[in-house]
């Protein structure tokens, strides 16, 4: 995994302006510290920061295309090609030769053998940009389900990219501004396609290229989730997806530096984790799991969390003979100014919800890094396969809203609660939320026919594919790049996504539980426990500690009467949370509040953003 970087400006030389595209290339280092390239021509500037994952000598980039001494095309690339073997193979009977072993050689030649429609053959997690010397026209193109994140800025004569928003805005011609939309963004759990949080700038959507030349910026679509009939019996479904699963897991397991898995003990991580081990064989796959100081002794059972992982992530490892490490992580490590800093400098914004877990990650990710330099991920089954609650609750189901956010779930995503009820109300979230709803219903593809129930059940799955999955994706892409760990997430393979949004809501639960056909299809890899075991989320400490060391923060900022986050609290209600008690256990749930004014500050303060409300 890498990071990119660019900048194409139709009116100016760029390529006398090697400082700025460095300037904004360096401020992906984290995403790829192994090394540094940039290229330049007239219109166009390209920066690239590597993480040597695949033919660690030979894949340098950005990497170039000369035939006969002439540039054709450009290439700036972030992320896995994993059927790039037999690309290659049917490139090499089309007449191209190799130079390295890379899957970044591979993509640029399939671009100039099969021009743009080259997308369509790609099975991978991709950002990427191609510039074509030949017709002057930068591609920019992400991959379907979005796992790898791309960001733009359309400018006067040209355009900004890059990995993360901070690269663009290393730029002297990106504004630092934030609107009223970007609030709600950052506020409520929606997750607007293509929108970011700045002012002007937008994400590549996923399963979209957007191509910019001097007539203009065009966004274009390649890929999109279709409402197909579902022919195979159940046992040939439950068949098809451990096929599926088989294939893909074999293939993301290809990699020439360490590679491990992230294993929670739940059914997903165990899933990914026993499919790795059968593969590779017993003692060959390293594991990891992450836990808090003293939680056994402290752990109570809530609405979501019904057991505590380790023991599950213990026995899977036993039973697959993994080679697995616990990371412990204490209160101290979670609430260090440093790790939070560090936290914030990958986001970009404030982290507006799951709280602890944004350190607990970065944490996490830190220390397996030591080891290993890619991890296969459990992300996605339970959009996929409909493992959260709310698709099994009634009332989120007959909710004319996102479904996370309905009652017994929208406590987790709520964090307004200390600010001044005048701002909350001029932004009108109620409003922005009921607008991006409808946005999301209106996409959803239909099947004729369908009964009334399968139709809405595929409109929960389509809401949790094209806007839950990808905060969940975002977050683990920017933790594990803040410390160049790659992770991969075979659930997101769109071969499965595909096939398995459209198999019948009753063959999804056919014996009436959560996730019935991804227990069916992986029965045989795992012991009895984790196969009954009910879907639990990533862990959060319930250490009073924790929530200890916010209130104290808050106090801090309450006391500074230039905190910028000030104007926009409820300063009474601020002041009587910083001042209560903290009880013998800590809940996510009832700190995020807390938690969304500190990270607020503290973007406001380090990243000079101009609120334009």
């Amino acid at each position: 995994m890498c990071g990119i970087a660019g900048w194409v400006d139709f009116s100016r030389d760029l390529s006398e302006d090697e400082t700025t595209i460095r300037a904004m290339t360096r401020t992906l280092e984290n995403r790829g510290p192994d090394a540094e390239g940039v290229w330049s021509a007239r219109h166009v500037a390209l920066g690239h920061r590597r993480l040597a994952i695949i033919d660690v000598v030979g894949g340098a980039q950005p990497m170039e295309y000369v035939e006969s001494g002439r540039h054709l095309a450009v290439l700036t690339f972030s992320g896995e090609i994993f059927n790039f073997r037999e690309l290659r193979s049917e490139l090499r009977t089309r007449g191209h030769h190799f130079r390295t072993r890379s899957d970044t050689e591979v993509l640029l030649h399939s671009y100039l053998e099969w021009g743009l429609g080259f997308v369509d053959r790609l099975q991978g997690m991709y950002a990427f940009a191609i510039w074509d010397v030949r017709s002057e026209e930068l591609i920019m193109v992400r991959d379907r389900m979005g796992i790898k994140p791309l960001f733009y800025m359309q400018t006067p004569h040209g355009v900004l990219f890059g990995s993360e928003p901070k690269a663009i805005l290393a730029n002297p011609m990106a504004p630092r501004r934030t609107d009223a939309d970007g609030l709600c963004e950052i506020l409520d759990m929606v997750k607007t396609p293509e929108r970011s949080v700045y002012v002007g700038m937008n994400e590549v959507r996923p399963g979209h290229l957007v191509r910019v030349n001097a007539g203009g910026l065009v966004r274009q679509r390649y890929w999109a989730l279709e409402a197909r009939p579902h022919e195979d019996s159940l046992t040939d479904t439950i068949s098809h997806v451990r096929e599926l699963l088989e294939d893909i897991t074999y293939r993301q397991l290809n990699s020439d530096v360490p590679l491990c898995t992230l294993l929670s003990g739940g059914l997903d991580s165990s899933a990914i984790t026993a499919l790795a081990a059968k593969i590779l064989g017993r003692d060959q796959v390293r594991s990891f799991s992450v836990d808090f100081t003293g939680a056994e002794d402290i752990f109570k059972a809530d609405a979501v969390r019904g057991s505590a992982d380790a023991p599950f992530a213990k026995e899977l490892a036993e039973f697959v003979v993994s080679r697995h490490t616990e990371i412990l992580l204490d209160n101290g490590s979670l609430a260090d100014p440093t790790v939070r800093a560090a936290v914030l400098r990958a986001t970009d914004r404030p982290p507006a919800y799951w709280g602890d877990m944004w350190p607990s990650l970065y944490l996490l990710f830190r220390a397996i890094r030591l080891t290993s330099t890619v991890a296969l991920s459990g992300e996605s089954a339970d959009e996929l396969f409909g493992g959260y609650r709310w698709f099994h609750n009634p009332n989120a189901i007959r909710a004319d809203t996102f479904p996370w956010l309905t009652s017994g779930s929208s406590r987790y995503f709520g964090g307004t609660g200390l600010l001044d009820r005048g701002f909350v109300e001029k932004l009108n979230l109620p409003e922005y939320r009921k607008e991006r709803y409808a946005e999301a219903k209106a996409e959803i593809p239909v099947l004729p026919g369908e009964p009334a129930q399968d139709r809405r059940m595929r409109e929960i799955t389509y809401l949790n594919l094209t806007r839950f999955v990808n905060t969940l994706l975002d977050r683990k892409d920017l933790m594990s790049m803040a410390v160049g760990l790659e992770v991969r997430v075979p659930f997101c393979d769109h071969r499965l996504v595909d096939y398995v949004f459209n198999v019948p809501w009753q063959m999804k639960t056919f014996d009436g539980r959560e996730k019935s056909l991804l227990r069916a299809a992986v029965a045989d890899l795992l012991p009895a426990s984790i196969l009954e075991r009910v879907k639990t989320p990533y862990p959060a400490t319930q250490d009073p500690g924790y929530e200890n060391a916010l209130r104290s923060e808050l106090r801090d900022v309450l006391a500074d009467l230039d905190a910028p986050v000030r104007p926009l609290l409820d300063l009474d209600k601020a002041r009587g949370v910083a001042s209560q008690e903290t009880g013998a256990v800590s809940r996510q749930y009832d700190r995020g509040s807390l938690e969304l004014t500190l990270w607020l500050n503290r973007w406001l303060s380090s990243n000079d953003v101009m609120l334009d409300l």
